[in-house]
């Protein structure tokens, strides 16, 4: 049976000029985590964190990142094996020719695959051209592993609560979330706009946790990342790293610099408070045949 208690780490960190500096970078936090917090179980990395964010501007040149997968691959499985850890790390993968992923790989402690979930949700926004460069994921599926069932999901995927149901309800025990998210640095957005934004990316997840009765772990880059075409100004990652517990209690916050943001999850705790918050029981889903639909016309 898996712990019910684990120790999880999120290696919040900034891309470091070049793919292998920055996992060298990877490792370096990595073992300082390890140090720091022995009986370290779960490890999550940012959203494609051994590249600089390549989506700013559409370029076809940034497809032949993808070419590094196998190496990518094999670097983090030497990293959880090393350390003996559950590591969710976040790779830019070639399916085949024209179809590229941004996929999630779990490494077990003994640096075997334990699984892979591909982004579903694909955005395409002002510095955040992702539909140029991935194609979506095809299912969603927990990932089994020593330390539970791990309902992993990407990003843009975290704004979607139909997206989480479908994790709980196969069972995962908790969330998690690699998240590539921030500012467009030459924006003309207000303090008061940006907090909002920061606060409403937190706040959907928060409701995720209250609404599935279940941890939320979500990693984020840090730091002002420019174009790597020149085309724009580029992106501030604002970090903000979190985790929640089974129902929305703040166990973890990163500040907008590198850290390594650390909490102790007991899964049990959902087991206990779904028996007196029974959403499950009552759900109505007889009546939810419209969510199958783009939009509910008027009859």
């Amino acid at each position: 049976m898996p712990a019910r208690r684990i120790h999880v780490a999120i290696l919040q960190h900034a891309y470091q000029g070049d793919r292998l500096a920055t996992l060298r970078h990877t490792a370096g936090m990595l073992e300082q985590a390890k140090q720091k917090y022995a009986s370290l179980d779960l490890v999550v990395l940012p959203e494609l964190h051994p590249y600089a964010y390549f989506c700013q501007h559409e370029d076809p040149s940034h497809f032949a990142l993808a070419q590094n997968y196998p190496q990518d691959m094999e670097f983090c499985s030497h990293l959880a094996k090393e350390h003996g850890v559950v590591l969710v790390s976040s790779l830019f993968e070639k399916r085949m020719e024209g179809v590229f992923s941004n996929t999630a790989v779990v490494f077990e402690r003994n640096g075997a695959v334990a699984g892979i979930q591909r982004k579903m949700h694909i955005p395409d926004d002002p510095r955040f051209y992702e539909k140029f460069y991935f194609t979506p994921g095809d299912n969603f599926a927990p990932i089994a592993t020593s330390v539970g069932n791990l309902g992993v999901l990407v990003c843009w995927d975290q704004w979607y609560p139909e997206a989480a149901r479908i994790m709980a309800l196969q069972k995962a025990d908790v969330l998690i979330y690699p998240s590539a998210i921030g500012w467009v640095n030459d924006s003309s957005e207000s303090a008061q706009e940006k907090a909002l934004q920061r606060e409403a990316w937190r706040g959907v997840q928060r409701g995720h946790s209250i609404a599935n009765v279940m941890p939320v772990i979500t990693s984020n880059r840090v730091g002002l990342e420019l174009d790597p075409s020149g085309h724009t100004r580029g992106l501030l990652f604002f970090g903000s790293s979190f985790i929640y517990g089974a129902f929305g209690k703040e166990l973890a916050l990163g500040t907008q610099g590198e850290e390594i943001v650390y909490a102790c999850l007991d899964l049990e705790e959902s087991k206990e408070t779904r028996l007196m918050w029974p959403f499950f029981r009552d759900r109505r889903i007889e009546a939810y045949g419209a969510l199958l639909k783009r939009v509910v016309e008027e009859s």
